[in-house]
């Protein structure tokens, strides 16, 4: 199992739609998913279908309590693609870990328990990020092989790139000195837009072949389909931003290691 986190400090730039249709994506060519709502909005978890009632284990019984992942997973609608819901109880997990020792590696040690048991033989796994670089984001860096990052095209998301960066330095010095990126993939991008446009170049021009070539677009569709409890994949397959997760999908795996491919 390779394990991708989907992170980025700034609210808003389209970390919980893209965890639900990349999954949703890998899931469709075949692949065995697992994603792992780890915000506190339980945002993914919603615009999967999984209602908050239904949650009767989540991401903070996973983190705080250390209750195996076989426990905490449960299926969705989409064949092939489980998921780790969140509660509001996750919220005041940034607290309760402080007290905890290796408070950081939590997610990372429930993990290994379940590959080396080769619970369910997932092929990749998703974790849906919340908005911050508190002690959830790190729990997910530590735990993870490599890191996704969407970028909203606007200038005061290039900060924000810069600031992850230096994060994800500091993660590798001191916690997992094999993370790797994997890749930077645009959203909302709007090509009436002029300041849209130069922020790609800018991107394009500072990390090079690191940032995808799929950009995913302002799409409505993209935004109704969570109210719906579907990704927009399955929602309607056909709008702009669906085929613009569908060519991300293609170039993720193209990315992905040979041996995790082979698999």
């Amino acid at each position: 199992m390779i394990t991708i986190a989907i992170a980025n400090q700034k609210g808003g730039v389209g970390k919980t739609t893209t965890a639900i249709n990349i999954a949703t994506a890998m899931a469709a060519t075949g692949s065995k998913v697992l994603l792992i709502d780890l915000d506190p909005q339980g945002n993914a978890s919603t615009g999967m279908g999984v209602e908050a009632d239904a949650r009767e284990f989540s991401s903070y019984d996973l983190l705080v309590d250390g209750v195996e992942l076989a426990q905490c997973t449960q299926a969705t609608e989409i064949p092939g693609l489980d998921i780790v819901p969140a509660t509001q109880d996750l919220s005041g997990a940034e607290v309760e870990l402080v007290s905890i020792d290796d408070r950081t590696g939590r997610l990372g040690k429930v993990l290994d328990r379940a590959i080396q048991g080769n619970f369910a033989g997932y092929d990749v796994c998703f974790i849906d990020c919340p908005p911050s670089l508190g002690l959830l984001t790190l729990n997910a860096l530590s735990a993870a092989d490599t890191l996704l990052v969407p970028l909203q095209c606007e200038f005061f998301a290039l900060e924000g790139l810069s600031q992850l960066l230096q994060t994800v330095e500091q993660v590798q010095q001191r916690f997992n000195a094999n993370l790797g990126i994997i890749g930077v993939v645009l959203t909302m991008f709007d090509r009436r837009n002029r300041l849209t446009d130069q922020v790609a170049d800018d991107v394009r021009d500072c990390l090079g072949g690191l940032v995808f070539d799929a950009v995913i677009p302002r799409n409505v569709r993209l935004s109704e389909a969570p109210s719906h409890g579907l990704p927009a994949l399955v929602y309607d397959h056909n709008c702009s931003g669906s085929r613009a997760y569908i060519t991300l999908a293609r170039e993720l795996i193209g990315r992905l290691p040979e041996e995790r491919k082979a698999a």
